[in-house]
């Protein structure tokens, strides 16, 4: 699991632990581990000739981040490395700018309304560049010439390092309000800050290293965090000797409609390939013929004429969970059944078109009595029907706006998009982050195996926020196995941090499930 702190927190733990130390080592200790990730970064870097005589640009605004740079600029000099420090403000920290040009480096203004072409050159003629204008407690974008210097750093061949975060940054959402760095790398301290885990943060960031500087002690519980593969395996239920079907868990799928047939046939062979024992589907006639087709061993409730709610939700039979929603139609006849799945004492999934009924006052009421455990997985706009928000605004704040949904309506939300959130109503939670999306997941129908996988896993006794977070990483993983045609156990749970490989369509996404299904297993097997 990788944990993250908001700034508060952070700022808390390192209090307690300066008291502690003398004066100094703290900056030391990041500087130490930041010089040591550049240095190792230069030996691979095939552009430069390796630490001795590469030439490095640090990026120096008026904070401890630039302090935690110009000392590691020091470092790197006393190896032989050609250091200038740019200040990008009227004073610079000075035991860090003087540490440096003991070491043989050299510090330049970065100019007013334009760069200065020493700046300039500088940074053109760079093996690697050191981005410490602003730190953690920085927010909104970057001012001049912060923002002319992360332009500059942005067109220039060589890898950009962050000191703790991107600068432009907002450490604890992952917020841009203007112009950010864009890092390769981002080497940061004592924990990982939220924003580093959630877009567009963790599009700027590149890969994140993380530096021990002795902070662990004194943090408090994570804000947000992210399963890693063998988290996500660990939770996986795995059948005994004395498995059944019914022990193995038993999903009831309220889903599909003579319209859209696929959603019924895509979400039950999520919930079969989840795992589940038995998959009981709840649909119209046109949808039940597709989903024989597919899956014959789903047990089918076709839908009658004149049935209520109630009733054809009670012909079903005995399930241990519910998903209600994909492709069912907002009609009141669909109203009405997932009325009768939330009047359920079990836990119920809410997806789709059942997201959009949620809207209407009555069912939001409904949703707000649950003693049970829900789960919704909105998208962004579905979230701002149900907020009554702008989308744009969501997509913009989604780390406020998925807390605010579970706080506010009482249930779990996973709230889809570039980084998948996934937050509980219980405030002692952390917001769980999925790293494993690719954009090859924009296809139609993929919410649709996501309901029906994260859905198998309530039924088989996860709890929702376990469920969302694992069926987000499966999902994930398949995906881009799948894009990368891999069908077997080779591609493992790292497999391409950007989007690889070719288009692929929500039943791939079916047939790669057992595969990533393997990777998670085997990774917390390990």
């Amino acid at each position: 699991m990788r944990t993250a702190h908001a700034v508060a927190a952070v700022r808390e733990a390192e209090g307690a632990l300066m008291a502690e130390l003398p004066d100094g080592v703290l900056m030391q200790r990041a500087a130490a581990g930041l010089a040591a990730a550049c240095a190792g970064l230069l030996r691979r870097d095939g552009r430069s000739a390796g630490v001795y005589g590469s030439r490095v640009v640090v990026l120096a605004g008026s904070g401890d981040n630039g302090g935690d740079a110009l000392y590691a600029g020091a470092r790197l000099a006393a190896r032989g490395v050609v250091v200038t420090a740019i200040a990008a403000a009227p004073r610079i920290h000075e035991g860090g700018a003087a540490a440096l040009r003991a070491c043989g480096g050299r510090v330049i203004e970065a100019g007013g309304a334009g760069l200065n072409p020493a700046v300039t050159s500088a940074i053109e003629g760079a093996d690697l560049i050191v981005d410490g204008l602003l730190g953690i407690g920085g927010r909104g974008g970057l001012r001049e010439p912060a923002a002319q210097l992360a332009k500059a750093a942005r067109g220039s061949r060589a890898p950009v390092v962050a000191v703790d975060l991107p600068s432009g940054i907002d450490a604890d959402s992952g917020e841009a309000a203007g112009a950010a760095i864009q890092a390769d790398v981002t080497v940061t301290f004592g924990t990982l800050k939220p924003g580093l885990l959630i877009d567009p943060g963790a599009s700027h960031a590149g890969v994140v290293e993380l530096v021990d500087i002795g902070l662990a002690a004194h943090l408090a519980k994570p804000d947000v965090a992210a399963p890693q593969a063998a988290d996500v395996g660990a939770w996986l239920p795995r059948p005994s000797a004395e498995s059944d079907k019914y022990r193995r868990g038993v999903l009831g799928i309220v889903a599909g409609s003579d319209r859209f047939t696929g959603a019924a046939q895509l979400s039950v062979g999520g919930a079969i390939r989840g795992g589940a024992g038995m998959v009981r589907l709840v649909s119209a006639e046109t949808a039940v013929a597709v989903v024989r087709q597919h899956w014959p061993e789903a047990v089918i409730t076709t839908i009658g004429a004149g049935q209520t709610g109630a009733e054809v939700i009670h012909t079903a039979g005995q399930v241990q969970a519910w998903v209600a929603g994909p492709g069912m139609g907002t009609d009141a006849a669909a109203a009405g059944r997932l009325e009768a799945v939330l009047a359920t004492e079990l836990p119920v999934l809410v997806d789709a078109d059942g997201i959009t009924l949620l809207a209407d006052a009555d069912h939001r009421k409904r949703l707000l009595r649950r003693a049970s455990p829900t789960l919704i997985t909105p998208h962004a706009g579905e979230l701002a029907r149900l907020l009554g928000a702008d989308r744009a605004d969501i997509e913009a704040h989604r780390l406020r706006f998925v807390t605010q949904a579970a706080k506010e309506l009482g249930c779990t939300v996973l709230l889809k998009g570039s980084t998948t959130v996934i937050a509980a109503p219980q405030q002692d939670h952390p917001v769980l982050v999925n790293s494993t999306g690719t954009s090859w997941l924009a296809t139609a129908g993929s919410g649709d195996v996501l309901s029906g996988l994260a859905g198998s896993l309530l039924a088989q006794g996860l709890e929702p926020q376990h469920a969302a977070a694992a069926a987000a990483f499966l999902h994930g993983i398949a995906a881009r196995l799948s894009a990368d045609g891999v069908t077997g156990e080779t591609g493992g749970a790292e497999a391409a941090g950007a989007a690889q490989g070719a288009p692929i369509g929500a039943s791939d996404l079916l047939s790669a499930l057992p595969a990533a299904t393997r990777v998670v297993k085997a990774a917390a097997d390990t």
